[in-house]
């Protein structure tokens, strides 16, 4: 949907308008109406009623037609300032040297066409999103690597526990463990063993029934000196 609006006889010259409408040259409706809103020239009232005018347009042919269109989807397609007429002033202004200059007042006219058709793309945003999208292949290629060269990570005890407990108790089929079998003990070892034995019995004191006395309590020892003398 497009729709156009025109303001024509406007006072002051185009050259001056057209600082003001180049600012908004395909800009979005909202966008446009925010930057004339805040520019501090004359010529910013008139263009911006002038783009109200348009998107007023573009609503009405929409309902017309009976096409559904959101006014926020509305851009500026084209925009440009004619030359007007100049009054026809008879008088002069003074300059340098005696001279005079004539004294004459512009006009222009306005032309703002409005649009909801897709915005094309402009060079430097096609450029902007090449580069962007060749970065992003490359860091993508770079994290690829980065993978394949990284050694495998070691099982902790931890992980290894709950390895353990997702595959299950062993079963039946694994080799059970064999306790290794001792070396059987030869003649000639016996033999040493047995005369190593005799020679620390053979080392060994006897001891007398007086010296065991000695570790008794005295009324135990009173005790057995009783039993001797009746024994007697």
């Amino acid at each position: 949907m497009e729709a156009i609006a025109k303001t024509k006889h406007l006072k002051g010259s185009p050259r001056k308008a057209r600082l003001v409408i180049d600012l908004i040259r395909g800009r979005n409706v909202s966008q446009a109406l925010a930057i004339l809103k805040f520019t501090d020239k004359r010529a910013a009232d008139p263009i911006a009623k002038t783009l109200q005018s348009a998107i007023a347009n573009a609503t009405y042919q929409a309902e017309q037609q009976n096409i559904a269109i959101d006014p926020d989807d509305l851009w500026v397609k084209t925009c440009f300032v004619d030359m007007g007429p100049t009054k026809n002033r008879r008088r002069v202004r003074p300059a340098p040297q005696g001279r005079a200059y004539r004294e004459q007042r512009h006009y222009c006219h306005i032309t703002i066409q409005v649009t909801s058709d897709e915005q094309p793309k402009d060079a430097k945003t096609v450029k902007f999103e090449a580069a962007k999208a060749k970065k992003t292949a490359a860091a993508k290629a770079e994290g690829g690597e980065k993978k394949a060269k990284a050694p495998a990570k070691k099982a902790t005890p931890k992980k290894k526990a709950e390895a353990a407990e997702i595959e299950g108790p062993p079963t039946d089929t694994a080799p059970a463990k064999t306790k290794a079998a001792k070396p059987k003990k030869t003649a000639e070892k016996i033999e040493a063993e047995g005369t190593a034995e005799a020679a620390d019995v053979k080392d060994t004191k006897t001891q007398l029934p007086e010296e065991l006395n000695e570790t008794k309590r005295a009324d135990e020892k009173q005790q057995d000196v009783n039993d001797q003398l009746e024994r007697q």
